[in-house]
């Protein structure tokens, strides 16, 4: 994933910045409760797409 792009993305909800989980492929929105997948280096962020986070997966992070 572009560090560039990185510093610049943020999530389309709520406009709060996102962790990288590189492991994962995965940004996270803690605001939001949102996973949004990484695929072939391209961030898919759309809403629809997003996966929602559990109240254990926001306190691990």
């Amino acid at each position: 994933m572009d560090p560039k792009l990185l510093d610049i993305l943020v999530c389309p909800l709520c406009k709060s910045p996102l962790i990288y989980r590189k492991a994962e492929q995965e940004l996270i929105c803690k605001a939001d409760r949102l996973a949004f997948a990484i695929q072939d280096d391209i961030p898919v962020m759309l809403a629809d797409e997003a996966r929602k986070l559990t109240l254990d997966e926001i306190e691990k992070l």
